[in-house]
């Protein structure tokens, strides 16, 4: 295994005083030895690759080394699930997500968390971004708003929607249905 990884080494090696050469000639105003450079050393350095990728020695390693493990889905901790349950107090305590100029990181100050952690933790827990777990609260309030005979643009902004076409866009993900088909 250590031959292999001296000629990964020296291959390297090889491309880099491939590229100084290019420079050099470049340099020295002979542009048209570039383009045999470049051949010759890109057909040499792929020939070194086919070799080691047919070295007896690769195939010889055990599966271990040679098999990538599968990846490991993390599911909510204990601590994501306590900071979700903090977080939808003080979100619907306070009716933050009526605020249109809600960020992440003023939710993560008011929790007195860092901003990952936080992100992370909602993630985990919900599946989704930040944004998403706002937004559901704002159509949650758009819905009340539409079912309280507010116009489509006021239940939008007193919501917290700066824009229409997100809160079309977000309304249709949460509900399926447009703001009017919603009303009809």
């Amino acid at each position: 295994m250590g031959r292999i990884w001296r000629w990964i080494g020296i291959a390297l090696i090889a491309s880099g005083l491939s590229d100084v050469a290019i420079a050099g000639v470049m340099i020295a105003g002979m542009a048209h030895f570039a383009s045999l450079i470049i051949a010759f050393s890109s057909s040499g350095l792929l020939l070194v690759m086919v070799a080691l990728s047919l070295s007896r020695s690769l195939r010889d390693l055990p599966d271990a080394l040679v098999d990538v493990p599968e990846p490991v889905e993390v599911g909510p901790s204990e601590e994501d699930t306590t900071i979700m349950a903090r977080l939808d107090a003080l979100v619907e305590e306070g009716r933050l997500y009526l605020d249109p100029d809600l960020t992440l990181s003023r939710l993560a100050r008011r929790l007195g968390l860092p901003v990952k952690t936080l992100s992370i933790a909602i993630n985990r827990v919900t599946g989704e971004n930040v944004s998403r777990y706002i937004n559901a609260r704002r159509i949650q309030a758009a819905c009340a708003a539409l079912e309280a005979g507010e116009s489509v643009t006021e239940a939008m902004l007193s919501a917290g929607f700066n824009t229409k076409s997100n809160f079309n866009r977000e309304f249709l993900r949460i509900t399926g249905k447009t703001p009017r088909a919603f009303l009809g």
